[in-house]
Order: C-alpha cells, then structure tokens, then sequence
C-alpha cells in the first residue's frame, strides 16, 4: 500500500471513530432518557435502564451509518482543506478522483464488515433488549411465533389461557387451527378444531367449530372467543426484523413460506442489508462531490449543511420507494436498488469533471 494511502485511511478512519463516538453518546442520551420515562412507576435499579438504553442503541446506530460516512467524509475533507494537505496531493500527482475512489473503496469494505459482524451484534443486542424490556409490559403474557410447524399464540383472556397452532395465516383469517383452552393451573377445558377463524378484530369468529371435552365432541356451525390479538396486531408482532441475524432472517422467511405468510417485507429488509455497503460507498462518494464543490465557501457550517440536507432527501427517498415495495406498488428488487441506482447515475455524472476543482 502506497504512503498516501495509508495516510488516507487513517485520517478517514480518525473521522469515521470520531464521528461514530458522537453519534452514539447522542443516541444514548435520548434512549437513556426514554428508558427513564418507561421506568419512572416501576422500581428497578438505576444501572438497568442504562444497559437497556446500551443495548438499544446499536441498532439505532445501525440505521444512522449513511449520516455517519457523510459526515466522516466532509470532516476529513474539512481538515485536509484547512492543512492545504489536498493540493500537496496533487503536486505529487494524485487527483481528486483518486482520492474518492480510496475513500469509497474503504466505506465500501468497511460496509460488508458492518453487516457481517456489527448487524450480527446488533441485532442480537436488539434481541436481547426486547427479552428484557417485555418482563416490564403487559404483553409478556402474550406470545406469537413463526416456526416450520406454523403460527403459535399464546393468550391469556379472563384467567383463561389459550394456546393456538395455524398451519397458514391469510388476511384476516387463521386456517387449519386447533385451539387448547386451559384454567389458570394449565388445566385443559376444551379444545377447537376448525379450518376458518375470522381473526378481523379482537373478537374471533370460529366457523364449522369442533369442540372436544372430556373426549365428547361437538359441533358448533359459529363460535366466538375474545382475544388480545387480532390480524394487525399479529403482523406487528413479525415487523420488528432488526432483532434478527441474517441467518434468522433466511430461516424465517422458509417458514413464513410454509404458513403462507407474505414475505414482502422480509424480502425488503433482506435486499437492503445486501445493497447496505454500496449504499455507504455512494453516500461517501456523494460527500466528496459536495465537499470539492463547496471549497469556495469558507463557512464550514454551510457545507456540512447542504451534505445535511442532501442526505435527509436521498433518506426520505429510500423510505417512499421502501413503501412501495412493502405495499406491492413496485416490485421488492426495485424498491431497494433503484434509489441507489438513481443516486449512482447523479454522483456519475457529477464526478466527470471533479478533478477540475
């Protein structure tokens, strides 16, 4: 690796440090302060809601890297603006464009390690917080799970307990349910077979219902049976994918495939995390063009600003194409990449004469 590249690096990497440091003191302040409203009637000891608001921000931070390789690349550049260290480079020869590609190609192996080891950890971080967290909420008596042998809900409706098991899930109804009703000793009182559960609202209807007691059966043609879940409740439960590995994600997906279950959104969330480092190699590419365009301007606050301002748009951007994607407007692929795409196409253009500045 030649000398100036290795000074490069390092100076990136001094702002990246300098600026991920910031940005997680600022997140956790305001989980700490978050956490500490949540507790405020509950007695807990004072160091629990400062390792929930730990925990809970590296998922956060997740989600703030492209701010954060924004506002690294204009650090860096503010510094090599003021040291004159950038026309050093090009008496020796090494362009701007040069310079861009090292610091893109560094964002963009710096992005694969973020996902591969940092969402890994933050997603069992996030994990982890949720476990915790549900002990202080009334629906830790409440449960739904995913797995390859269908959809399980646990209930508890008037000191009764009720365990479900769907083998698939379509909007609005469960079927091929089999429902176990117990007392509060986990007794048995009844269990319901039927194919069709209207799950609409928190008052299920069951249809074409068989009820087994004490080994008698009985057939009902319309049952009903309140609840704390209905079909949007259930599909929020599923919508929380930052706690998961990319591993689990996979797994969920093949089961969600066997229950029937829309995988659109997964899907979004998985082709996001894939195209997560070319996402922070354009937002670093996007800051220098922003920063060499801008040298004129002595005000230091403007610039980081207008790379501010920029990044906040292409944010809202991703979010309305996401949205597309999620709801089936567009398809899954294109709401993902075509963002990225558009913004790759700008920079392009932006980036044929930028050894002229």
């Amino acid at each position: 690796m030649q000398v100036y590249t290795k000074f490069i690096t390092f100076v990136f990497l001094k702002s990246f440090f300098k600026i991920f440091a910031v940005m997680l003191s600022i997140v956790l302040i305001l989980n700490l302060l978050s956490e500490l409203d949540f507790f405020r009637d509950i007695k807990v000891d004072i160091t629990f809601p400062l390792f929930l608001s730990l925990l809970n921000s590296f998922p956060l931070i997740f989600e703030m890297f492209p701010f954060i390789f924004l506002l690294a690349t204009q650090i860096f550049f503010i510094n090599f603006f003021k040291n004159n260290e950038i026309n050093i480079f090009k008496y020796s020869g090494l362009k701007n464009l040069n310079i861009i590609k090292i610091l893109s190609l560094i964002s963009f192996i710096m992005g694969i390690l973020i996902i591969v080891i940092f969402y890994n950890i933050s997603s069992n971080f996030k994990n982890f917080y949720l476990e915790l967290k549900s002990k202080y909420t009334s629906d830790d008596k409440y449960l739904a799970v995913i797995t390859n042998n269908g959809l399980w809900i646990k209930d508890k409706v008037n000191d009764k307990i009720l365990i479900i098991n769907s083998s698939k899930i379509e909007p609005g109804f469960l079927i091929n349910s089999i429902l176990s009703e117990f007392d509060k000793n986990f007794q048995i009182i009844r269990s319901i077979q039927s194919d069709r559960i209207d799950i609409t609202d928190n008052e299920w209807i069951i249809y074409d219902a068989n009820v087994f007691i004490n080994n008698n059966i009985t057939k009902n043609d319309r049952l009903i049976i309140n609840s704390n879940f209905n079909y949007e409740r259930i599909q929020s439960l599923f919508s929380n994918l930052s706690s998961l590995s990319f591993l689990e994600l996979f797994e969920l997906k093949k089961n969600y495939k066997l229950l029937g279950y829309s995988t659109i959104e997964l899907d979004v969330h998985i082709q996001k995390l894939i195209s997560y480092p070319f996402y922070l190699f354009l937002m670093t590419i996007l800051s220098a063009i922003i920063m060499f365009n801008s040298k004129k301007l002595k005000n230091t606050s403007i610039k980081i600003s207008i790379g501010l301002f920029s990044s906040v748009i292409i944010y809202y951007i991703n979010n309305f194409f996401n949205v597309l994607g999620n709801t089936e407007k567009i398809s899954f692929l294109f709401s993902v990449w075509a963002p990225l795409l558009i913004l790759g196409l700008i920079s392009g253009l932006m980036l044929r004469k930028i050894n002229e500045k």
